[in-house]
């Protein structure tokens, strides 16, 4: 049982840790160029931050998944909670590419608030599962809210 659920744990982080991977790879897209031409709000951390948190908020939330998959199979549990949680990753790495890829600001600003939403929705169905789970997930959105702020900040200064 331990096996299992270590394998669960292992299986979320690499999960969660790609869409980071992939969403690391489009805002390198324009991180060193486009985005340091825009109005930023008084508010913005060094960009050195940002890499280190979301490194470890995808791990976070790869644990917080894993927890959650190993309950599921465990108890026969209702799946609803994969389905907000996969279409907040899903939104998550969306973000990126909008936001970086495409430099659009104000698109990325509607993404990042329905993402604020799945989100939220996710930690709901995840306490139902299991309560650290969905406990882990208050930094992410946290964060998130936090960077909600940013973006809305910079579509307000451009």
């Amino acid at each position: 049982m331990k096996l299992k659920f270590w394998i669960c744990i292992s299986f979320g982080i690499t999960i969660c840790s790609g869409v980071g991977l992939i969403a690391g790879i489009a805002t390198q897209t324009s991180v060193n160029t486009w985005y340091l031409t825009l109005e930023k709000p008084f508010f913005t951390p060094p960009s050195l931050l940002f890499a280190p948190v979301w490194g470890l908020l995808y791990v976070l939330m790869g644990i917080a998944l894993g927890r959650v998959i190993f309950f599921i199979t465990q108890n026969k549990l209702n799946k609803i909670s994969l389905y907000y949680f996969g279409g907040q990753l899903l939104f998550n790495g969306l973000w990126s590419f909008i936001f970086f890829g495409l430099r659009n600001p104000i698109l990325g600003l509607l993404v990042i608030i329905f993402l604020l939403f799945l989100i939220q929705r996710t930690i709901k169905w995840f306490r139902i599962i299991d309560v650290l789970s969905a406990q882990i997930l208050y930094a992410y959105f946290i964060w998130v809210i936090f960077a909600t702020l940013l973006n809305a900040g910079i579509v307000l200064l451009n």
